[in-house]
């Protein structure tokens, strides 16, 4: 067990513990996504909505999304950390030496990160801590027509202060009353300037992930002729470039509705 903590302890032991949580983030951003693409959808917030209470409501998701919370903490201690001690000594390499030249981002993780934290910290407060905690956010409630796949939505006012969701079928008419976080989203987004700083964000991520994710093999000693062209692939392309454009294209999409309004 000492050796296993003094593993752990050491400098190598830390940017494994990097390594994980920032693998596992990896794999958040694929799923939040994912989710997220909900908000393209011309239902009025209907598929977005019952995404986001499940999200809130179903328990085994809960407590993934309690591991990613404290995988956010520990990886930023971690990163604060390796930083202070990088600065105070020779900085030590990976498991493998990697040949290919420093970039910026590599030479820049620390203010990328916690130019990403504080990004994590107003983002989380305006949509997940308004949603659970504060009664900020409003209601609908969509009748969808069973025959004919129909849904209109309407405002929805509940009778009590803990409601989260119903759902009722009468005459052939599926009414699903629930939280409407679509439009705490698309308001949001109809600020310009809320906007310039997401899609900044997104930059930021951009390059964390870039070098994040192929540092990560590099640390674990994952090095091969033939495998580390399609990590450095799968980093550039799809952490790199297609996970930040998804996001970023969110706001962007929502504030060219407000003009076209």
């Amino acid at each position: 067990m000492s050796e296993f903590k003094q593993t752990f302890n050491s400098s190598l032991g830390k940017k494994l513990i990097m390594a994980l949580t920032g693998l596992f983030l990896c794999t958040f951003l694929i799923v939040h996504l994912g989710g997220n693409l909900q908000l393209f959808s011309n239902d009025g917030g209907y598929s977005f909505n019952v995404y986001a209470n499940f999200l809130t409501h179903f328990p085994p998701i809960e407590v993934v999304a309690y591991l990613l919370y404290l995988s956010i903490l520990v990886h930023a201690v971690y990163a604060l950390v390796l930083t202070i001690h990088n600065r105070k000594a020779r900085p030590v390499g990976y498991a493998s030496v990697s040949k290919s030249k420093v970039t910026w981002a590599s030479k820049n993780m620390g203010l990328l990160g916690s130019i990403l934290f504080l990004f994590i910290v107003i983002h989380m407060s305006d949509f997940w801590y308004n949603y659970k905690y504060t009664h900020s956010v409003g209601y609908k409630e969509y009748r969808t027509d069973l025959a004919t796949g129909k849904t209109t939505w309407v405002d929805f006012t509940p009778s009590t202060t803990d409601f989260e969701k119903s759902v009722s079928v009468v005459n052939d008419v599926e009414i699903v009353r629930v939280k409407d976080l679509h439009a705490k989203v698309a308001q949001s987004f109809s600020n310009i300037y809320y906007d310039v700083i997401y899609v900044l964000a997104m930059c930021v991520l951009s390059f964390h992930l870039m070098h994040g994710f192929q540092s990560a093999f590099r640390t674990f000693g994952w090095v091969h002729k033939k495998y580390t062209p399609i990590v450095s692939f799968i980093g550039t392309w799809v952490f790199g470039v297609i996970i930040p454009l998804g996001f970023a294209a969110m706001p962007i999409f929502y504030y060219l509705q407000t003009i076209i309004k």
